[in-house]
């Protein structure tokens, strides 16, 4: 039996996006089941299938595994050489920390500047918080392409899990206008253009508008 992932809006889910990357980088066949924003129902619908009433949720038969996080490691165990995880142990260590740090952290950033790929408002959310957030965020992405990023244009060379945590702020950084180094530059470059995530920006920008207050 395929998988099914079930999601919200492409233009606003971060955690949505996150397990969706990872999901498609595993090659593996799979359902998407997007409940829509627009739905006046929506959180009652996510609700009926997910017993933390988030998404995503990931179901593997009679399986449902909720959050992005424990989706992600549940798909290394399965898809062992998809490369969620790097496969040099320190370089897997620093991955699954700077993932955890984003997983639990940057709260002024994302109260601030919510993801919204079609959104286009430089200076929307630049708070004296929000930019230290994105100061760190840089920090941790620098830090891991010096160390770890030798072997192609992402944070640990090639595509992994802490790229698909990442993905997210790079679309914050690019529809807010969050000043970046070249450094950050170079790699939100590269994530917009890796063809999975370029695959999910068509989907999203075709969703009508709606306004999250």
């Amino acid at each position: 039996m395929a998988f099914e992932l079930v999601i919200a809006s492409k233009n606003f889910s971060s955690w949505s996006l996150r397990a969706w990357l990872a999901l498609e980088q595993t090659g593996a066949s799979f359902a998407e089941r997007l409940i829509s924003t627009a739905d006046p129902d929506w959180h009652g619908q996510i609700r009926r299938l997910s017993p933390s009433g988030k998404v995503p949720l990931l179901i593997d038969g009679g399986l449902a595994i909720g959050d992005s996080l424990a989706i992600v490691e549940y798909l290394n165990e399965r898809f062992p050489k998809a490369g969620l995880w790097p496969a040099d142990a320190a370089a897997r260590a620093i991955a699954r920390s700077v993932c955890a740090e984003m997983h639990s952290g940057f709260m002024a950033l994302r109260s601030n500047m919510a993801m919204d790929i079609q959104a286009n408002a430089p200076g929307k959310g630049h708070v004296p918080e929000a930019l230290a957030d994105a100061v760190r965020i840089q920090t941790i992405w620098r830090d891991c392409r010096e160390r770890f990023g030798a072997g192609g244009p992402f944070l640990f060379g090639a595509f992994s899990a802490a790229d698909c945590f990442y993905a997210p702020v790079v679309f914050r950084f690019r529809s807010y206008g969050v000043p970046l180094d070249e450094n950050a530059k170079a790699y939100c470059d590269a994530v917009v253009a890796e063809p999975k995530v370029a695959k999910w920006i068509a989907a999203a920008l075709r969703e009508p508008r709606i306004y999250h207050g």
